[in-house]
């Protein structure tokens, strides 16, 4: 006996149509918002600038074929490459996610949310390039920041209560489907094309967590990202021919995204779309490190001092005790051998070990020239992490979003230090004052990693006027950071 399914084409399913509307039709009024995507754009650039010393990194670059450039093509910053907008996307996409250095945000999904600049500047430089080539006007740099903002709180919102991870999908999930929406808007597709668009990121497969969890942590967590974004540009260039959408792809019975990849549940709002996500978001100022652990990083560092302070050494240590939240325990709670650098810095114990150990954290320490270090092996197998149910509580209240850690040291002849507590990192919302100017001082250093005097400094006095950033025509931009 045969069960009837209906084929007449249902409407869009709500979801598609809330990014779709946001995308296309919102009004960004916050000055909050707008001032902290510049310093968003400075900082996520930055990151990339610094990944590009590394081969790892710079192996996974250029064009698919080599030697090939594109006319009017995208070029990707701080490199000499000029590409098509896809290959550009995955290009800074790849560069800004490598060193986890970039911003976050931490809900029942966590993620980074500046990895959809990779999508958004590729695409607005190749518009803006093509546009002056027809004679037409170009995009300007605040369309490249509105796109930051609506692409942040897409990604954002869609994970305040939606958890990915749990169900063993990776959240660059919500990069593509961010990508795709922010890029179809800058193309300038229809409300129509747009939902299409979208539809087509939730109906391709998603990447699985494999690459970021024992035993199998690997470096593609760390270009995972740049496949998003890039593969965001491609589904909204195809969308922009007219190719059509399914617009249950969500909700559809048996095939749809929730029956097959999200356990029949369907998506929570906590929130509709603003731009809490910008005003929100958690930068990593001071150390390359998983999020979860920047309080503890912090704790780290004062640990250090407090040691030399006291004529005590690492090797005094009998224990250390993390309180910590949750999510902290589920992600970077690590025991056993580390095999890689991308395994190091999702392991709370090797970041807490270095700054104890030396009184810094930097991307370099997660190599093996520094991990063959045997002391810091020493040092982790003596850190334990338990959970505090009030610090879960806080990291997850939408008025707090904590990321709290606190330290406990005993030593081996029985003394303890008094207990390090750090709650919110110098990153967050509520340490802007104080952050904002380390921020400035973290893309300085990387704009001279890459940069002469004269260039950096050009780059840096545009980046610092909100103003006349806003009405630079995006291709000029990108121009001042060609190599």
């Amino acid at each position: 006996m045969s069960s009837h399914v209906s084929n007449v084409r249902p409407a869009p399913d709500e979801v598609l149509a809330k990014i779709a509307d946001y995308a296309t039709r919102y009004e960004i009024r916050s000055s909050d918002a707008w001032e902290t995507a510049r310093y968003c754009l400075m900082d996520t650039l930055g990151c990339g600038f610094e990944a590009l010393e590394y081969p790892a990194c710079t192996k996974l670059l250029g064009p698919i074929v080599p030697g090939t450039v594109v006319p009017n093509g995208a070029k990707v910053p701080g490199t000499s490459f000029q590409l098509d907008p896809v290959q550009a996307a995955f290009n800074l996409g790849a560069m800004i996610r490598w060193l986890d250095f970039n911003d976050t945000w931490l809900a029942a999904e966590w993620g980074h949310p500046s990895d959809n600049l990779g999508g958004i500047l590729a695409t607005a430089d190749w518009l803006s390039r093509t546009a002056v080539a027809n004679g037409k006007p170009p995009l300007v740099m605040k369309d490249v920041l509105g796109a930051m903002i609506k692409a942040h709180e897409i990604q954002g919102v869609l994970a305040l209560d939606n958890s990915f991870n749990k169900v063993g999908l990776d959240h660059v999930v919500l990069v593509k489907v961010a990508s795709t929406a922010v890029v179809a808007m800058l193309l300038g597709l229809s409300r129509d094309e747009t939902i299409n668009a979208v539809s087509l990121a939730w109906v391709d497969g998603q990447s699985l967590r494999t690459y970021r969890h024992a035993p199998n942590t690997g470096s593609r967590k760390s270009w995972a990202a740049g496949d998003a974004t890039s593969r965001a540009v491609r589904l909204a260039l195809i969308a922009k021919t007219g190719e059509m959408g399914y617009p249950s792809v969500l909700t559809a019975k048996t095939w749809g995204f929730y029956d097959v990849l999200f356990k029949g549940a369907e998506f929570k709002f906590q929130r509709p779309f603003g731009s809490y996500v910008m005003e929100n978001v958690l930068f990593k100022i001071s150390f390359p490190a998983e999020f979860h652990s920047q309080t503890a990083v912090e704790c780290a560092m004062d640990i250090h001092a407090e040691l030399k302070k006291a004529g005590r050494s690492p090797e005094d240590i009998q224990s250390i005790t993390i309180r910590t939240h949750e999510a902290c325990l589920r992600i970077i709670d690590k025991q056993g051998p580390l095999d890689n650098p991308a395994d190091r810095d999702h392991c709370i114990q090797y970041m807490v070990a270095v700054p104890i150990l030396f009184g810094r954290l930097t991307a370099s320490d997660y190599e093996d020239r520094v991990a063959s270090d045997a002391r810091i092996d020493a040092l982790r197998a003596r850190i334990r992490c338990v959970e505090d149910s009030g610090f879960t509580r806080d990291y997850h209240d939408p008025e707090k979003r904590s990321i709290a850690n606190a330290l406990t040291v005993e030593f081996k002849d029985g003394k303890k230090l008094g207990e390090f507590v750090c709650e919110y990192p110098i990153g967050h919302k509520r340490r802007r004052k104080e952050g904002m100017p380390v921020l400035v001082d973290k893309f300085k250093t990387n704009l001279a990693r890459r940069f002469p005097d004269k260039q950096r400094q050009r780059i840096l006095d545009l980046c610092m006027d909100g103003a006349q950033l806003a009405k630079t025509p995006v291709h000029e931009f990108v121009d001042l950071m060609v190599i």
